[in-house]
């Protein structure tokens, strides 16, 4: 099938995307090519979305992250797979988008939160492991993904831009448009991204049914008539389609609007230094069908389900002494599901599925003990509310706590820093849960209904280190966690269907992750990477089902600042510990058996012709293997495809790209 989206044309293109507002400085780039993300503060990794990136990114938020150790993605084919942090996905990991919280609206997790991130738009991500902060929503059990852009305040008039294109095989071709203008008392920024591939072919040359079209815009009116204030109007648009190995319907529209208000003061006064206000405004309107993007000779069927988000947030920074700072705050959040069917849907009524209220209070402290060990604490309570509106407008509700206590030390003059933490958050039910808790569907005789199915309770030790000596920089941090009713999916047919039970249990998940840098001569510098997670199902004594293997990296970099070089090896291990049929929210997000390890190398090389301009051009999966992951859906059936059904789905064969960027101002 052809696509409906007008294809642009496979040639360099210019796109323009700002880290900062700050045209005082010269408009630089940043790393050449970012092939694993290193741990910069204790449990937080911060990295540039904007940097060339090796295997290549898609377009989403999951394959940017992915790039992290300790992430894997949940594959369906080409785009918009779902992330997974330490074996944990769904709510358990919390997306935010400039501040807003985005869910998706399928109900077969076609489009999670990442499906709306398009990462080069943004400056910068920071991931927060396991429940160690407390300032962004409760139930983060896995960890806190922050997508933000910058904003600092223009010393005087003008403008400031940089750009990307990036193309390779399967017609792979994206453009970053982002630009900022202003003065020192008000901003503008506006941007744009599009991404486009064709069907992708694994290492025998069969081809996965795969293709995606995909395009943001995003703008921002600011206002900054000092260096301590901000207020800024934030808005954005976006859609696109996408091709799915996995199922039987293909994503044909991934409308997302949004709009955001925001207000930052600082230096109120010696005890007041910062006070911060934020509203949101989103809506997701996502069509689902089986003829648009494929061949289909049968009946032809189309979902509509949307989502509408709204949200605020209000906090307070205080220093009441030297020693301490303290935030508190507060949030809400209302978020409505609905849905509707038909070829004819739009002229159709929406119906209500599930609505969900929250509202939470929180409050995070820093206390210094001296000028090395610091005491990191915090605590909230939300109270969640949801109303199925397929049972009559049935309720539930509950106020659930999280918190969590850290000690950080510093040693060695400040050259490392050891931590040991232990925190406690407990999550209530997403949409996808309950959907899967209906009376009268249930196979297992312990699964559950919607008014018994019981929130989830995360109890988790966080100890990790990193220290820099000489040439050397290295991080490693550990967790072991016990999780009481722990909500798990088991997947079954029913006629052509998959459906799904969720059921409470107890599991236990332990694991680390660990990164070493070493910069063994002039210009050159090896980095390795390790990161592991086992999780057991204690209620049922075996392996919890869904979890990722053993995996390492080796990158191997030269760089003079003009030219560079560098290599990846990616070597996963076998996965044998697996609980075949039980999985994830994700549609037939399941276990389908053991999985073999397998080897990649990829290969990149760079050139800065001078501090404004970037070229990279790079292969991946050099040998041209034929793999596949072992969290990747199993295929489906269709026409014009070589894959059978239930067969676990291939990676890309041997993949070239060259990528162009370009920093003005």
């Amino acid at each position: 099938m052809q696509k409906t989206f007008q294809r642009l044309p496979l040639a360099v293109a210019i796109s323009l995307a700002l880290p900062a507002i700050a045209v005082a400085q010269e408009a630089t780039l940043g790393s050449v090519v970012v092939t694993a993300p290193l741990t910069t503060a204790p449990l937080t990794i911060t990295t540039d979305p904007k940097a060339p990136r090796q295997p290549l990114p898609a377009h989403d938020g999951a394959d940017l992250l992915k790039s992290i150790p300790g992430f894997s993605v949940i594959r369906k084919g080409g785009a918009d797979g779902d992330p997974v942090f330490r074996g944990q996905s769904g709510s358990r990991l919390n997306i935010l988008q400039d501040g807003q919280d985005v869910h998706g609206g399928c109900g077969g997790r076609m489009d999670p939160p990442t499906a709306y991130i398009y990462p080069e738009s943004y400056d910068r991500v920071t991931v927060i492991k396991g429940p160690q902060t407390v300032l962004y929503g409760g139930g983060n059990s896995a960890a806190v993904v922050l997508f933000e852009r910058d904003m600092t305040r223009m010393s005087e008039p003008g403008w400031a831009a940089s750009g990307s294109l990036t193309f390779g095989s399967w017609g792979r071709n994206d453009q970053v448009f982002d630009a900022t203008a202003g003065n020192p008392d008000f901003y503008a920024r506006i941007g744009a991204t599009r991404s486009d591939m064709n069907d992708y072919e694994d290492g025998d040359g069969k081809k996965v049914h795969s293709f995606y079209t995909r395009w943001s815009t995003h703008g921002a009116l600011g206002w900054t008539p000092d260096d301590n204030t901000l207020l800024e109007l934030n808005f954005g648009r976006s859609d696109g389609e996408a091709a799915y190995a996995d199922r039987a319907m293909d994503g044909t529209k991934f409308e997302r609007e949004h709009v955001g208000l925001k207000f930052e003061k600082r230096n109120i006064s010696p005890l007041v230094h910062k006070v911060e206000a934020h509203a949101y405004y989103s809506y997701l309107d996502h069509v689902m069908d089986n003829f648009s993007l494929r061949s289909n000779m049968g009946m032809k069927m189309l979902n509509n389900p949307d989502r509408e988000t709204t949200g605020g947030r209000f906090a307070v920074t205080l220093t009441p002494t030297d020693p301490v700072q303290l935030m508190l705050g507060a949030d809400v959040k209302a978020d409505q599901h609905t849905s509707r069917s038909g070829v004819d849907y739009r002229t159709r009524p929406r119906t209500d599925d599930f609505g969900f209220d929250r509202y939470g209070i929180f409050g995070e402290a820093t206390y210094a003990l001296d000028g090395v060990r610091r005491v990191i604490g915090g605590l909230r309570i939300d109270d969640h509310e949801v109303t199925n509106d397929k049972m009559g407008g049935a309720k539930e509700s509950d106020t659930l706590p999280s918190g969590f206590l850290r000690f950080e030390r510093d040693y060695a003059g400040g050259a490392g820093t050891w931590y040991v933490g232990l925190g406690h958050a407990e999550r209530f039910p997403d949409f996808w849960e309950f959907m899967r808790a209906a009376p009268g569907t249930g196979s297992l005789a312990d699964a559950r209904s919607f008014d018994t199915l019981e929130p989830e309770k995360n109890t988790q030790l966080d100890v990790g280190a990193s220290w820099t000596a000489g040439n050397v920089r290295a991080s490693v941090s550990g967790f072991y966690s016990k999780v009481d009713d722990y909500m798990l999916l088991r997947w079954f047919t029913r006629g052509t269907s998959s459906v799904a039970d969720v059921r409470n249990i107890d599991a236990t998940l332990y694991g680390l992750e660990t990164d070493l840098t070493w910069r063994f001569a002039s210009h050159w510098s090896a980095t390795g990477t390790l990161a592991w997670v086992h999780g057991r199902n204690d209620t049922d004594d075996n392996a919890l089902a869904q979890q990722p293997p053993l995996e390492g990296r080796l990158a191997l970099e030269y760089s003079d600042g003009t030219f560079s070089y560098g290599g990846l090896l990616r070597v996963v291990a076998r996965q044998d510990r697996v609980d075949v049929g039980s999985g994830s929210i994700v549609s037939n997000g399941k276990d389908l058996g053991p999985t073999p390890g397998f080897a990649t190398l990829a290969l990149n090389a760079g050139w800065r012709p001078n501090k404004v301009t970037l070229l990279t051009a790079g292969v991946d999966n050099v040998f041209d293997r034929t793999y596949h992951e072992h969290l990747s859906q199993g295929s489906a059936a269709i026409a014009g495809y070589e894959a059978a059904t239930n067969e676990i789905i291939n990676e890309p064969g041997r993949t070239f790209w060259l990528k162009a960027q370009l920093a003005l101002d």
